[in-house]
């Protein structure tokens, strides 16, 4: 197994952002990343370096959008219903894992969702639903199954911090194993988000039966090669988010180098998490033109 990337660091960061964001207290961002090991100065210096170390700051924000064009051609086109997900059980190799799954009525291919740092949520159950209303039985797997559910976990990106990466993994590959057995024959790819981006290019690394992969602002490893990796990557990244995207030519060249069919694109005018349609980066233009350059890309590699 590739040697893989100490994935702390980024949910701590996560944090900050949250907190720059308004998102969460500045007393409950220091709470977290107490948790996390990290001491008051060390906290105090990492929420300034993100943008925000207010005391006064409070978990109310605004949404805004900017107004870059939209992409022409299947980004305009009306979004089907989402497919209803249904909560599954499957094997893992610590035992029993959670997950959200949604059938398409005729597959062209099956896809692993990889969550963010907030884990489990609505918005991951309703991508999967997306997915499979345009034709890919999608599985989002529950990265804290082993601790009882997303839904019982009180500080998620802690939490997910202290895991161990190759249980994390682990538990991927079992979803891909459960994915080839409910969808036998299928095409297999992954699409994650934020921390679920990362756990996506770890996948791309370590697991050569995905054919397609579209990791969305997620960072690689100090090094990263793909040695076992035969996946064709659509590398999903915003114009501002500067801490993800000073990976982006490293893992460029690293794709090159691999032989790997790839692209890469960023989205202009948006920050990490433009994507999460909950959150306040939100930007429903680029969103709708990066599910369609989703859509294009397992199109082209899946079926």
């Amino acid at each position: 197994m590739t040697p893989m990337r100490d994935h702390a660091p980024y949910l701590a960061e996560e944090v900050a952002h949250d907190h720059a964001d308004g998102l969460m207290t500045r007393r409950d961002a220091l709470r977290q990343l107490g948790l996390m090991g990290f001491g008051v100065v060390g906290a105090s210096a990492l929420l300034a370096g993100c943008g925000s170390d207010d005391d006064t700051a409070s978990a109310t924000t605004t949404t805004t959008t900017t107004t870059a064009a939209p992409s022409p051609g299947p980004a305009a086109t009306p979004a089907r219903p989402a497919v209803a997900t249904q909560a599954v059980t499957y094997a893992g190799t610590r035992g029993q894992l959670q997950g959200a799954w949604a059938p398409a009525a005729t597959a062209r291919g099956a896809v692993l969702v990889v969550h963010e740092n907030r884990g489990l949520t609505d918005h991951i159950r309703s991508i999967a639903g997306r997915l499979a209303a345009d034709g890919y039985s999608a599985l989002a797997v529950d990265l804290l199954s082993e601790e009882g559910g997303t839904a019982g976990v009180e500080n998620v990106p802690t939490v997910l911090g202290a895991k161990p990466v190759e249980r994390l993994v682990d538990d991927m590959v079992s979803t891909v194993d459960e994915l080839e057995r409910r969808q036998r024959g299928a095409k297999l790819g992954t699409v994650g988000f934020g921390f679920g981006g990362t756990m996506t290019w770890l996948m791309v690394e370590n697991e050569p039966r995905l054919a397609a992969a579209a990791p969305f602002y997620g960072q690689v490893r100090t090094g990263v090669d793909f040695p076992r990796g035969k996946a064709a990557v659509l590398g999903v990244y915003a114009e501002l988010d500067g801490r993800v995207n000073g990976t982006r030519d490293q893992v460029k060249a690293a794709l090159d180098d691999a032989g790997l069919p790839n692209e890469i694109r960023t989205f202009p005018g948006v920050d990490h998490a433009f994507f999460d349609d909950t959150g306040p980066r939100y930007n429903e233009t680029q969103a709708a033109a990066a599910y369609a350059a989703v859509l294009d890309w397992f199109g082209r590699h899946l079926g």
